[in-house]
């Protein structure tokens, strides 16, 4: 996430989603989603957070569970406690120490919008 990029959208701990969300700028969620999630800008998952759907975004900070795949069209950080089973396609990655990832990764130089 860029230091002038602000967040648009919060997911409190305590809120559960059902369905698809689609946002225009940047996330930050810490609650439950069962459904995809689209973002135009950064996401940002708390350690809290448990996803179970696809995710689409530009960059994305991870710190919860996620069941499904995730496409970045940049750099993807896994931190620390983030349990992660699915498939990965983005441009970087970085996976701190802790992290339970099963699944694949793919790593194209260009994005899939440009190929």
């Amino acid at each position: 996430m860029e230091k002038d990029e602000k967040i648009d959208s919060v997911i409190g701990k305590k809120t559960v989603i059902t369905g698809n969300i689609n946002i225009e700028g940047s996330a930050k969620i810490d609650g439950t989603i069962q459904g995809n999630i689209s973002t135009k800008e950064s996401l940002i998952l708390g350690k809290g957070a448990a996803i179970k759907g696809n995710i689409e975004c530009k960059s994305a900070i991870i710190g919860g569970r996620i069941e499904g795949n995730i496409n970045v069209e940049d750099i993807l950080e896994l931190q620390s406690g983030t349990h992660f089973l699915g498939d990965i396609v983005c441009r970087g990655l970085i996976i701190k120490e802790g992290v339970l990832f099963e699944g694949n990764c793919q790593m194209p130089q260009k994005s899939k919008d440009k190929q």
